[in-house]
């Protein structure tokens, strides 16, 4: 094993030296951890990207950076950390894996003022920083949530060129009525409130919403620590942004679209993702029988084969 840990820190070392490079990067380490169960030494190097209006971002990295790329875009109220099953998952070891706390989330910068979140432009930024700051080539962008409109909000800024592909997660793409439920509409109300007994209450509730087969009591402890860290001005400011239908942009991109939905979404319907199905010529609808909201943490060994099937289609 001493060996081993030798040699790990010395490929952090290694991999850490192009990321340092990068004039996006701030400050950046490499933590080298051991995966018991497995007899796996692995690296993770962390680093912190400044956006165009000076947003700190935390940014976590992991594998070869020759492989397929693949660039993690969590949900509101959430956090990198949402990625946990896939940064730890052997079937997508093979794959050079990005994962990043959006602004006002997490580890990363919260802005106090709602314009920092309403402004599509600023979500479009942050996702050109965590590329260039991790020297990403070709990444497949995978968008959970509202991870799915900051994808969105990339491409209709910067265009899909140096897109592989996109995997939008139960994904907000219409700011609409008709495919947003009754209970997402409520939570954007509570979730704003100035009453922080209303608000507290209602992260607990949007929590436990987004999931059909429910998290231990440890892992939603875990979360509920991270959603009450989320800026209040992220609500308050993205439900006031001016892109609202993200439809002709998924549309008009040229490369493949995977679409994942739980069937027993409270928040998104799937129709959502049918839509999106039914206006791009090379996107695949995959249902998820037995998940909520978030099927890569509900149902992960699948996720993570259909994943993998993708990503390596996408870069052929």
């Amino acid at each position: 094993m001493k060996s081993s840990l030798r040699s790990a820190l010395v490929a952090a070392a290694i991999l850490i030296s192009p990321i340092l490079a990068s004039p996006y990067v701030v400050a950046a380490e490499a933590v080298t951890s051991t995966n018991v169960s497995a007899g796996q030494v692995s690296t993770v190097e962390r680093f912190s990207v400044r956006s165009s209006d000076g947003t700190m971002l935390a940014v976590e990295a992991k594998g070869n950076p020759a492989a397929p790329e693949i660039l993690f875009i969590h949900g509101l109220r959430q956090s990198g950390l949402s990625w946990d099953k896939q940064f730890d998952d052997p079937t997508l070891s093979g794959f050079r894996l990005v994962r990043f706390d959006l602004r006002g989330h997490g580890d990363s910068g919260k802005p106090e003022d709602p314009e920092s979140y309403s402004d599509p432009k600023l979500w479009a930024d942050d996702i050109k920083a965590v590329i260039d700051g991790a020297k990403l080539h070709r990444p497949v962008l995978v968008g959970w949530s509202l991870g799915g409109y900051v994808a969105g909000a990339y491409l209709n800024r910067y265009g899909g060129s140096h897109i592989a592909g996109i995997n939008l997660v139960d994904a907000v793409v219409k700011l609409s009525p008709d495919l947003l439920t009754p209970l997402a509409g409520q939570f954007s109300e509570t979730a704003t409130s100035r009453d922080l007994a209303v608000r507290s209450k209602a992260t607990a509730e949007f929590l436990a919403s987004c999931f059909n087969i429910q998290p231990t009591p440890e892992e939603f402890d875990k979360m509920l620590v991270i959603n009450g860290m989320t800026a209040r001005a992220v609500n308050e400011g993205f439900i006031q942004t001016s892109l609202t239908d993200l439809l002709p942009i998924f549309q008009t991109y040229s490369g493949p679209i995977l679409l994942t939905h739980g069937v027993h979404d409270r928040l998104v319907r799937v129709a959502t993702s049918e839509r999106v199905r039914d206006l791009h010529p090379d996107s695949k609808l995959q249902l998820y029988e037995n998940s909520g909201h978030s099927p890569f943490f509900e149902e992960p060994e699948r996720y993570g084969h259909d994943l993998k099937a993708f990503v390596l289609s996408a870069n052929n």
